[in-house]
C-alpha cells in the first residue's frame, strides 16, 4: 500500500531492470536518424517495466503534460499499486539525437525516492551549476559570475584557473558563458547533449578530468542530476529560467511560487533516492548497448543514496 516504507534497496534492482529495458529497446534504432522512434521505443518499454514493480508509483518527471506524452507523462501512475508510494523521474532516453545519430553519451535514466520527495520541475530552463563531492557547502553559488566561480575553485584547490575543468552544453545561449570562461583561462569540455551525465562526470573528476558543471539545460534533467549527485555525494544548485509568460503557467501549475529560488540538492531531492542509468550509446559515464553474436549487452550505474553505493551491472540477453 502507498504507506509502505520505501525498500530502496530491494527496489534498486527492479530500477536498474527498467533503465536497462528502456536501453534495449531504443538500442536497436542507433544511426537510424529516427529520434521519435527510437524515444518512443524507449517509453514503451520503461512503461512495461514500471508496471511490473510493486510499488505505487506517481511520475513526477516525465515526457510531458498529459496532453502531450500518451504514455509516462507527468502525474501518470505506474506499478501494479501494491506497494510503497513512490515519486518517479525519468528520461527514457536522454539523448533522443545522440541515438538517431550514433552519437556518444545517450543514456535510459530513472530515479526513483518516497512520495512527495523530488521537485515537481516544469518542462522549462534550468540554469546549472554543480561540483563534485569533498567541498565545503557554499563555495559556490549561482549568484556569483562564471569567472567567480572558477577563481573560488581555483583558490580552494590551490591551482591555477588554467587547472579547472568545465563541462558545457555547446548551445547559442552559451556564447557569453564560453567567452567569459576562456577569458579565466579554464579549460572546456563542450558536449553536444546530455547534461545529466555532465553534471555527472564532475563527481567523478579523477576520471573524466571534469571539475564543475555550469550552464542552462531542462530543469527536468536537473531534478535528474540532483538524484544522482545525491547518492554520489556531488553538489548541484538550480534556478528555473522563463523566457515567457506560458513557461511561468506551467511553473505555477507545478507548484512553484518563488520563481527566482536556487534549489540546492536537497531541495530539488529531499528524501533518500535510488537511481539507475543504462547506456544506449558508448559514452564516457558508461558503455552502450552492444551485440555480440546472439546476444545484447548493456552496462548499468545503480546508485543509492542512502548508503552512497555505486554499482555497475553489467547485463547479458538473448538477441530478440
Amino acid at each position: 500500500m502507498a504507506d509502505e516504507l520505501f525498500a530502496d534497496r530491494m527496489l534498486s534492482l527492479g530500477l536498474a531492470r527498467v533503465s536497462e529495458a528502456a536501453a534495449i529497446a531504443s538500442a536497436k534504432l542507433i544511426g537510424t536518424g529516427d529520434e521519435k522512434a527510437a524515444d518512443q521505443a524507449a517509453v514503451d518499454a520503461m512503461r512495461k517495466q514500471l508496471n511490473m514493480l510493486d510499488i505505487s508509483g506517481v511520475v513526477v518527471i516525465g515526457e510531458g503534460e498529459r496532453d502531450e506524452a500518451p504514455m509516462l507523462y507527468i502525474g501518470e501512475e505506474v506499478g501494479t499499486g501494491d506497494g510503497p508510494g513512490v515519486d518517479i523521474a525519468l528520461d527514457p532516453l536522454e539523448g533522443t539525437t545522440l541515438t538517431a545519430k550514433d552519437m556518444p553519451n545517450a543514456l535510459a535514466v530513472i530515479a526513483m525516492g518516497p512520495r512527495n520527495s523530488m521537485l515537481h520541475a516544469p518542462d522549462v530552463y534550468m540554469d546549472k551549476l554543480a561540483i563534485g563531492p569533498g567541498y565545503p557547502e557554499g563555495l559556490l553559488h549561482l549568484d556569483m559570475s562564471p569567472s567567480e566561480r572558477v577563481a573560488a575553485l581555483a583558490r580552494h584547490r590551490g591551482c591555477s584557473p588554467r587547472d579547472i575543468m568545465v563541462c558545457v552544453l555547446e548551445r547559442p545561449r552559451h556564447t557569453d558563458l564560453i567567452a567569459e570562461l576562456r577569458d579565466t583561462g579554464a579549460r572546456i569540455r563542450l558536449i553536444t547533449d546530455g547534461d545529466v551525465a555532465g553534471v555527472i562526470h564532475t563527481a567523478e573528476a579523477r576520471k573524466t578530468g571534469i571539475d564543475m558543471y555550469m550552464g542552462a539545460g531542462g530543469a527536468p534533467e536537473g531534478v535528474l542530476a540532483a538524484a544522482a549527485m545525491k547518492c554520489m555525494g556531488g553538489q548541484i544548485q538550480g534556478r528555473l529560467m522563463f523566457r515567457n509568460d506560458d513557461e511561468r503557467g506551467r511553473a505555477t501549475k507545478a507548484g512553484i511560487t518563488d520563481f527566482d529560488r536556487v534549489y540546492s540538492r536537497d531541495d530539488m531531492v529531499t528524501q533518500d533516492v535510488i537511481f539507475a542509468a543504462t547506456g544506449v550509446t558508448d559514452g564516457s559515464l558508461v558503455s552502450g548497448a552492444r551485440r555480440d553474436g546472439d546476444y545484447l549487452e548493456t552496462e548499468t550505474i545503480l546508485m543509492r543514496s542512502k548508503t552512497g553505493s555505486v554499482r555497475r551491472l553489467f547485463y547479458r540477453q538473448k538477441n530478440q
